[in-house]
């Protein structure tokens, strides 16, 4: 039986029902690609999309993926999540694009923290992209601060003319 992650109610109320959350299977990967390559498309600086089938099995072989599903089932959404020591590493967070601007993409971010607070972590992590710098401010309205750079690994090529690295950000659970 699936364990069930419970929302603590933090989407903007409305007539829409809240998502439910739950841990992703491998069943569950054809529709997570589809989702997480539909949100990352912006990112037109990396050759192909984002990930593929095999590279999400391996990402889900080192960590979890959360995932928010409306009443019918339909995939809203999604976060990787990753414990890494006392810091827990936060990923990928993908929202399908006709439920954007709903608060669920907060719902899966806090949610996320909920978990590795549960489980004593003192830390989270996220990585931004240098060439994504809309999305410094998002996060540090949920509290993430920059704390320091990395080189950049894709999992496939840069477009030619791009020089990217990841901007780390951290916040104290």
């Amino acid at each position: 039986m699936q364990r069930r992650i419970l929302n603590r109610a933090r989407m903007p109320q409305d007539s829409r029902p809240s998502p439910t959350l739950r841990l992703a299977t491998p069943a569950d990967r054809p529709r997570l690609v589809a989702t997480i390559n539909a949100a990352f498309s912006i990112e037109d600086f990396i050759e192909g999309t984002r990930t593929d089938e095999a590279g999400l099995a391996e990402t889900m072989a080192r960590g979890e993926i959360l995932l928010a599903e409306d009443p019918s089932g339909h995939l809203l959404g999604s976060i990787y999540m990753e414990r890494r020591g006392q810091r827990g590493y936060l990923g990928m967070l993908a929202v399908d694009a006709a439920h954007q601007g709903r608060g669920i993409g907060r719902t899966l971010l806090l949610a996320a923290e909920d978990r590795f607070r549960a489980e004593g972590l003192a830390e989270l992590e996220i990585l931004v992209l240098n060439l994504r710098p809309e999305l410094v401010p998002v996060y540090e309205r949920f509290g993430f601060k920059v704390t320091g750079t990395q080189p950049f690994k894709p999992s496939r090529p840069l477009k030619p003319g791009f020089d990217c690295h990841g901007v780390i950000m951290t916040k104290p659970l």
